[in-house]
């Protein structure tokens, strides 16, 4: 029995270097950092501005409704001048037009509703999608995306960004690294002796992401609020009390 344990012990022993190797091999792309601040009211105003006006024609919220846009510091006059579609009502939630049909014929699937995007794949994750689209004449949008391999979805913000291609290199260890670079500016990007600069359009896809963040949980902007002053009136009440408390232990020891 023992001698069947060791050979089981050391089989699994040999197995761990090829299963990290697998492991490293089946691993994504480099994510990069998501700036992620919920408490930046004006930063989710400029998100939902975005989703409302370019991803709501396709990819519904139907978790969100608009009236709940005010927890981010909008008024309700401010929804229905701005974000509302024509013939929506402030409390409707945040449904497409296009039907299931349609969206197959023409996408090929149906985009997916966006509600819980931000939970189920990560900000991170969300933050590289949207800024690693680059051209490629093998799919019929003419885009792929460096996050999402044949992604059937067309760039939606290429005036913005302008155009990308994937570049292929080998590092110092020889291995290979794909790496996208600006060829053609847009009207948020510049060419600078060479090198792309991106800050605005960057500031732009934090802001989206930062919504759908939001959207996943909007209770959690006041959640939050709320934790802090509850935080702060218990540090106000319980700081004296243990003050006293310590003083009266420590009178007699003294």
């Amino acid at each position: 029995m023992k001698s069947k344990i060791r050979h089981l012990i050391a089989a699994m022993a040999l197995a761990l270097p090829f299963s990290a190797t697998a492991l490293a091999s089946s691993e994504g792309p480099a994510l990069p950092k998501a700036p992620i601040n919920i408490q930046d009211t004006e930063s989710l105003q400029r998100g939902a501005q975005i989703f409302t006006n370019y991803c709501l024609s396709c990819h519904s919220a139907s978790a969100m409704r608009y009236n709940r846009l005010t927890d981010i510091g909008l008024t309700e006059e401010q929804i229905k001048a701005n974000l509302l579609p024509e013939g929506a009502k402030i409390g409707d939630q945040m449904n497409i037009a296009m039907n299931k049909k349609d969206a197959q014929a023409w996408f090929g699937a149906t985009p997916p509703d966006l509600s819980l995007i931000a939970r189920s794949r990560g900000a991170d994750y969300l933050y590289g999608y949207l800024r690693g689209f680059y051209r490629d004449p093998s799919r019929p949008t003419g885009w792929n995306n460096a996050v999402f391999d044949k992604v059937g979805m067309p760039h939606i913000f290429w005036e913005w960004q302008g155009e990308q291609v994937l570049k292929t290199a080998k590092n110092a260890e020889g291995h290979e690294e794909h790496k996208l670079e600006l060829i053609k500016a847009g009207t948020l990007t510049k060419l600078e002796n060479g090198k792309a600069n991106t800050v605005e359009f960057d500031k732009r896809m934090a802001d989206l992401t930062n919504f759908l963040v939001y959207v996943g949980e909007p209770a959690q902007v006041k959640r939050q609020q709320i934790g802090y002053v509850v935080l702060m009136f218990l540090s106000l009440l319980l700081l004296p009390l243990a003050y006293f408390l310590k003083k009266e232990y420590w009178r007699d020891v003294h």
